[in-house]
């Protein structure tokens, strides 16, 4: 394999990545907003987001093509089983990080930025590491 090819492959599994983060950064917002049982508007989300409301709507047509969300007929938006079960992954390993930087002593509003990027890129055996720690430390 080329440089070229690796550095293309790298790049690829870069963007796959962030799709990932778009995706359970909306559906753990659409959970919170109650997408689960009640239409969550575009609009609503791209003021939370402090995106465009077209760029709401791109991501949107992403996460219907998914299987993560479905348009409802007033023109909200509502979780799939499946996007229930990523917003509800998302937030549990959230939890996790939010709770650990919390517990080494990190203010709350850092842990809560912080939280927010590491949720995303935190392996399952540090996940799994924090939460033990958190377990034995009373938490």
């Amino acid at each position: 394999m080329s440089g070229a090819e690796r550095e293309s492959r790298r790049f690829r599994r870069v963007r796959a990545d962030h799709a990932v983060e778009t995706a359970e950064d909306y559906t753990e917002l659409l959970l919170e907003m109650g997408g689960r049982s009640k239409p969550v508007r575009p609009m609503d989300l791209a003021r939370r987001f402090g995106v465009s409301h077209v760029t709401v709507l791109r991501t949107l047509g992403r996460l219907e093509r998914d299987g993560l969300i479905e348009r409802s007929s007033d023109r909200g938006v509502l979780l799939t089983l499946a996007g229930h079960e990523m917003a509800e992954a998302s937030l549990a390993r959230h939890r996790i990080v939010y709770d650990f930087l919390r517990r080494l002593g990190v203010p709350t509003e850092t842990a809560l930025f912080d939280a927010e990027g590491i949720e995303h890129h935190v392996s399952e055996i540090t996940l799994e590491r924090m939460r033990t720690y958190l377990q034995r430390k009373g938490e």
